[in-house]
């Protein structure tokens, strides 16, 4: 795949262990269906920004600005 796309043309690579590089690098398959929709998970609750807050170790504050798109 990656001699067809010439990635190395791009600075893109292969480890031994088939890491890509540089690691901000991303690839991926999409598959899609005629019937399939996309849906809009909503808003996430207070006790969700608490307990990402605690386990990222951000304050309460900090998690809500960083979640401000679906708090």
């Amino acid at each position: 795949m990656f001699e067809v796309l010439k990635a190395a043309e791009i600075g893109m690579s292969l480890t031994e262990s088939l890491a890509m590089t540089p690691a901000a690098s991303v690839s991926g398959f999409y598959l899609a269906h005629p019937d399939a929709r996309y849906f809009n998970v909503g808003r996430i609750g207070d006790d969700q920004v608490a307990d990402w807050a605690r386990r990222t170790g951000l304050g309460e504050g900090e998690a809500r600005r960083a979640l401000a798109t679906v708090v």
